[in-house]
């Protein structure tokens, strides 16, 4: 299977097309396998963690288009990252509960919770600055996780203006913010 191949496979599972991602699983796991199993150097954490990629592949397809790297170092960057990700998890979770009692209370204290209300006004108003379409593009990105595909089903415009749209709305943003 030629790069363009995996490449095309890669779109279309971004399109949630299950065909393509069955094809894809097929031409690609074995390779992927590989990677997490010489990085977790665990078979059964490995057949985990290859299941886990595959689900990430699955719902990031879509930002493979975004990243300058062929299919296959794409796919491999998911599966190695993601493997070296457990294998920290697993090095954390071993900590002592000595180390435990030196962790500070993650809740916000009343002076952050002041600055991040703050901080939510400002976005809000540059958010009603945007365009209502583009601005409600943002907010299922950004906030409701929504991929671009779906996004650009949503509006009824085409993946690459739906990008564009993201992108220009966020310099906006970037520069309401700034001032």
């Amino acid at each position: 299977m030629t790069p363009h191949d995996i490449t095309k496979l890669i779109v279309r599972t971004s399109m949630k097309d299950r065909g393509a991602f069955d094809l894809l699983y097929r031409q690609t796991s074995a390779k992927l396998f590989g990677v997490c199993l010489r990085v977790l150097k665990d078979r059964a954490e490995a057949e985990e963690a290859l299941q886990e990629v595959y689900v990430k592949i699955w719902t990031k397809a879509d930002r493979f288009a975004v990243s300058d790297l062929s299919p296959i170092s794409w796919l491999v960057a998911v599966a190695r990252n993601h493997a070296i990700d457990r294998l920290r998890a697993r090095k954390t979770a071993g900590a002592s509960i000595d180390q435990a009692v030196e962790i500070a209370d993650p809740k916000p204290g009343p002076e952050s919770i002041a600055v991040i209300a703050s901080e939510r006004r400002r976005i809000d108003d540059c958010m009603d600055e945007l365009d209502g379409e583009r601005a409600a593009a943002v907010r299922g990105a950004y906030l409701s996780g929504d991929s671009y595909a779906e996004l650009a089903t949503r509006h009824g415009v085409p993946l690459n203006t739906m990008r564009t749209w993201l992108r220009r709305s966020l310099l906006k943003l970037r520069d309401c913010l700034e001032r």
